[in-house]
């Protein structure tokens, strides 16, 4: 490792600057790469492209730790793709529709349809929308309040649970750094112990029950609700026909597609784990990914059998969707092997040794989890990419936080929070996109009517990571959750006396 210099920071820069000027997290990451590489082995553009592909992307790509993470979340993006293609989760929220006969009951349905199809962010709006959209034109809900529960209950669920592609993309950044820094933390239990502080995450969450059943529509959400039950669709949104997307949906699907899969995950499991002690004691990292693996592989099998079966695909045509979906992981997948690559790079630069550093010279550490959220939310915001922001982040901040001493677990949740929030406001992220589409209604309506609550849940998670950078008790979620629905109230009262 070089002495640690201002050149270290460098390739951070270009990552930063690339990602921010074209919106494209890859290209950033690559370019952060390329100048790493030439920093340590000068600027001819052959020897370059040797070190680059044989030694580093070669050499982590043959890491056994990082192999079993592609190879994990490959097989989940096949199970996922089987999921949203297999006409299940259609069904199954077309037998919560028939008991649903008021504004209020709809809604709630929709969030907690929402929060059962945790095992994609993208499944949500895909899945929930398109099949609640008749149900919310029927009883006059507009179409931007079932975009923002959709938005709600996608990246904010799919990002506290571990065992999906969130969960275990995010260790895999977390277990790099912790190898980085010499420190023999577990990255499963380092997320779940983090999973109290992402604030932002649980608030987003929360909103929706609490807007539907306190009646707390503000702004332009408010506007958008009264012109629904005064005008209906005919009139106000008719124009919106054609932006639909449709969910997949078959005479013969049935509910239990989404229930039996993973009941054969969670038996697989507990067959392969419990045996190891699991979850009382730690379990090594790679026998945990190879049951995980196992689990998913089979309850892909059980779903492509259950289509078979009932006659919705036949076994062939669910093989090529599971190989389909696999496919579709490749974009994470070079997302993931960059910034691992760009990490072991700043490591040999001495990146972390110089930004620690530099804080330790008069960084208060209790700043550290609120620079590390508006930082987080600058970056999702203008990339519209909240896995994007965790690659760059991460490896700044958790080394930062072990020089400066730093709650570690607030600032994860800083950087995770902020990932999020920014994500949830910005209007080019892909949630927003799709979750605006599969409610049929206009993106810009979508962004407008949930930023409000949005930049509440924000506000509300900025004062939390503050006090967090003090006081790090994972009861700090309940004082945010307590200041959220004070907030709400506040507003309410507020709206109320302006009309």
């Amino acid at each position: 490792m070089t002495s640690p210099d201002f050149l270290s920071v460098v390739p951070i820069l270009v990552t930063l600057a690339l990602a921010l000027y074209t919106k494209q997290v890859v290209i950033g990451l690559f370019g952060g790469v390329v100048t790493a590489v030439v920093l340590l082995t000068g600027w001819h553009p052959m020897t370059v492209l040797e070190e680059l592909i044989k030694t580093h992307l070669v050499g982590t790509l043959t890491d056994s730790y990082n192999a079993g993470v592609i190879v994990l979340m490959v097989f989940i993006g096949g199970f996922v793709a089987l999921m949203e293609k297999s006409g299940g989760g259609p069904a199954f929220a077309s037998k919560m529709i028939t008991i649903i006969a008021s504004r209020a009951r709809a809604q709630i349905a929709a969030w907690c349809g929402g929060i059962f199809i945790f095992y994609s962010d993208l499944g949500t709006p895909l899945i929930i929308g398109p099949v609640f959209r008749p149900l919310f034109e029927k009883l006059q809900v507009s179409r931007e309040k079932l975009a923002f529960i959709v938005d709600s209950t996608a990246s904010p669920v799919a990002i506290l649970v571990p065992f999906i592609g969130w969960g275990i993309y995010i260790m895999g950044l977390l277990q790099k750094e912790f190898e980085q820094a010499g420190k023999s933390l577990d990255s499963w239990q380092v997320f779940i112990a983090v999973i109290p502080f992402q604030f932002y995450a649980v608030l987003a969450i929360t909103v929706i029950p609490l807007m539907v059943l306190m009646k707390a529509d503000v702004g332009a959400m408010a506007e958008a609700e009264n012109k629904a039950a005064k005008e209906g669709y005919t009139v106000v949104r008719n124009e919106q026909d054609n932006n639909k997307i449709e969910a997949f949906t078959h005479k013969n699907a049935r509910a239990h597609f989404v229930f039996l899969p993973l009941i054969v995950m969670a038996a697989v499991l507990l067959f392969m784990l419990v045996p190891l002690g699991f979850p009382f004691s730690s379990v090594p990292g790679s026998v945990f990914r190879a049951a995980l693996a196992s689990a998913y592989f089979l309850a892909a099998c059980t779903l492509i059998g259950l289509m078979a079966w009932h006659q919705v695909r036949t076994g062939l045509e669910g093989v090529a969707l599971y190989l389909q979906g696999m496919g579709g992981m490749m974009q994470v997948v070079i997302v993931l092997v960059l910034a691992w690559t760009l990490s072991s790079l700043g490591h040999e630069l001495g990146t972390a040794a110089y930004i620690a550093e530099q804080a330790q010279r008069g960084f208060p550490a209790w700043l550290l989890p609120l620079v590390a959220f508006l930082l987080s939310a600058i970056i999702s915001f203008a990339t519209g990419s909240s896995w994007g922001t965790f690659a760059i982040m991460l490896p700044l901040v958790i080394p930062t936080a072990f020089a400066i001493d730093a709650a570690l677990l607030v600032s994860i949740g800083a950087v995770l929070s902020g990932g999020l929030f920014g994500d949830h406001c910005s209007p080019i992220s892909e949630t927003t996109i799709l979750s605006a589409t599969g409610a049929s209604c206009r993106q810009y309506d979508h962004f407008k009517t949930q930023l409000p609550y949005a930049l509440m849940n924000g506000g509300i998670a900025m004062v939390a990571f503050t006090v967090g950078g003090w006081l790090a008790s994972p009861f700090l979620f309940v004082a945010a959750l307590l200041a959220q629905v004070i907030a709400i109230t506040l507003i309410k009262r507020a709206t109320k006396r302006q009309t």
